[in-house]
């Protein structure tokens, strides 16, 4: 695989994004290995911990997204009591996590106008508003 790497790629706004939601530095990684060494669930990540920082440091974050990594991470912050330089991939998880499923409401599969009129009329407001979340996110 060959990447084209340049300052705006590096330097992603969704990369931003996630450095704002989780209060970390991505940067500040140096690949020392730890953090995927110290994993309990490391066997089960298709992206290592170490990997996907990495990733994100080269602005690759759509693979990390699509990765199951994000969803196994056990947030036990085993990572975090390891890493020498503190950076805490189970927030950076957290952070990946929210991006994906802001994405998904994004993209409704209910659109409110298909919901019957005696839905509109006789049910309660706050039911239909619920299940059009459940159902849209």
């Amino acid at each position: 695989m060959r990447l084209r790497l340049s300052g705006e790629v590096i330097k992603d706004d969704l990369v931003k994004r996630v450095e704002d939601l989780s209060g970390q530095n991505i940067a500040m990684c140096y690949q020392c290995g730890r953090c995927s060494a110290g994993c309990p669930v490391a066997d089960e990540m298709d992206i290592l911990p170490n990997e996907a920082i990495r990733l994100l440091q080269l602005g690759q974050i759509e693979e990390v997204l699509d990765s199951k990594t994000i969803w196994i991470c056990a947030s036990c912050l085993q990572c975090s009591s390891r890493c020498p330089r503190g950076v805490e991939f189970s927030s950076i998880c957290d952070a990946l996590r929210a991006i994906v499923l802001r994405r998904r409401i994004t993209t409704p599969s209910v659109d409110a106008g298909d919901v019957s009129r005696v839905m509109r009329t006789d049910a309660p407001q706050m039911g239909v508003v619920g299940a059009l979340r459940k159902l849209n996110g």
